[in-house]
């Protein structure tokens, strides 16, 4: 909603930073892309352990981690598609502020987004989830 109400290029909070870090663009868009991998890979993983649809870890992870990307990219072609069929304002709507490879730095953090899900909520979702999901065998 701060991103809509401001436009993602001009949200205060972020001038300020980008200020301070003289950094030539407003970088909140990226928050929001982290987030868009964050919050996937923490549901993805719930229902893919909830189910018991995939065995393993590293199976697990490797699945979030490319449905979290997918996720992205299929954002990253909305934006696009809204771009083309607005025609004007589409530059301010995408938020690249002339940065060429905005789509892909997008979707990079997103990556770094689901990697930080699973790397730190890992422990604490298991002891979570491990109630229930022993209650279900039972």
């Amino acid at each position: 909603m701060i991103g809509g109400h401001y436009t993602y290029a001009e949200v205060p909070l972020f001038d300020y930073l980008q200020d301070i870090m003289g950094s030539s663009r407003n970088n909140y868009d990226k928050l929001g892309h982290f987030a868009q991998g964050f919050v996937p890979a923490l549901i993805t993983r719930e229902i893919i352990l909830r189910k018991n649809v995939i065995n393993g870890h590293y199976w697990q992870n490797f699945f979030i981690i490319f449905f979290c990307l997918g996720f992205s990219a299929f954002y990253e072609l909305i934006e696009w598609w809204v771009a083309l069929t607005s025609g004007q304002g589409a530059v301010e709507f995408l938020g690249t502020q002339g940065y060429i490879w905005d789509t892909q730095s997008d979707m990079a953090v997103a990556l770094l987004g689901a990697i930080a899900a699973l790397t730190f909520l890992r422990g604490y979702h298991d002891r979570q989830l491990n109630p229930i999901i022993q209650s279900k065998r039972s």
